[in-house]
């Protein structure tokens, strides 16, 4: 019996808003608004299709990484700079005029 009282109050809803959307396309700037909300889920589409990706780039990575640690680590050799000892005399700061 509460499954149908439900059913029946989410059908009302759904009504709704349907009859709501129908009614948006008629107020002024209303279409300007159907127009940015199909706009926006076509957007979000190309968004989840993106992220979708990062997994596949995300597993790629972890796998490198695997690779990277099981390898010895090479010895690294830096080429130290060469400084010389002598530095540059300091001239005196003259005070300002």
């Amino acid at each position: 019996m509460a499954k149908t009282q439900q059913k029946d109050i989410l059908t009302r809803v759904q009504d709704l808003g349907s009859e709501a959307l129908h009614k948006l396309a008629e107020v002024p700037g209303g279409s300007k608004l159907m127009d940015v909300a199909n706009e926006t889920r076509t957007r979000l589409d190309d968004v989840q299709k993106k992220l979708r990706g990062l997994d596949a780039l995300e597993k790629r990575v972890a796998k490198l990484e695997r690779e990277l640690a099981k390898k010895p680590a090479a010895s690294k050799t830096t080429a130290s700079k060469r400084r010389t000892s002598a530095r540059k005399p300091a001239t005196p700061k003259k005070p300002p005029a």
